[in-house]
């Protein structure tokens, strides 16, 4: 996603803020839109990181990330999986979590502590499914609180299958 356009846009109504003042604040203007480009930015990106946590809400056991390639910000979307169906199959750990009446879609903040040899295998499960840390962690408890009301199975994918989208949002 290209945020130039929108960095021009600002400085435009910045400039023609300052037309209304005289020299004097129109050259302050032009001092101050530079050193104003990184805050804008970083403004511009809280502000999609913010949109790409709700619509993660909204989307599970989907999810939305916001990742920096560069300077510039790229969506990557992970469409919730489709469930197999059940032969009697074992627990998987990485079911789809159930569509709850009660769940209001606030999102809450852990720390989590893992042994390093449990972190490096959690990382390479979630990297071998195409999904973040969190992601995977996420369906993995939502899994495990399900297994014993039945056995679910996780449809497998490559990292980057047919069902993976990324892409720029304007």
């Amino acid at each position: 996603m290209n945020l130039d356009g929108y960095l021009d846009d600002i400085h435009t109504q910045l400039e023609a803020t300052a037309e209304a003042g005289g020299e004097e604040t129109r050259e302050l203007a032009r001092r101050l839109a530079a050193p104003l480009d990184a805050a804008i930015r970083l403004a511009i990106q809280d502000a999609l990181s913010a949109a790409a946590d709700e619509i993660t809400v909204e989307l599970a056991p989907g999810s939305v990330e916001l990742r920096l390639r560069g300077r510039e910000p790229r969506f990557v979307v992970t469409p919730p999986l489709a469930d197999e169906p059940a032969d009697g199959a074992s627990f998987s750990p990485l079911g789809p979590p159930p569509a709850g009446e009660d769940d209001d879609g606030a999102v809450s903040r852990i720390n989590l502590r893992l042994p390093e040899h449990l972190k490096a295998r959690v990382e390479q499960a979630a990297n071998g499914e195409g999904l973040s840390v969190n992601t995977w962690l996420v369906r993995a408890a939502t899994g495990a609180l399900e297994g014993s009301e039945g056995a679910r199975r996780r449809e497998r994918r490559a990292p980057h299958g047919a069902q993976r989208y990324t892409g720029w949002a304007r």
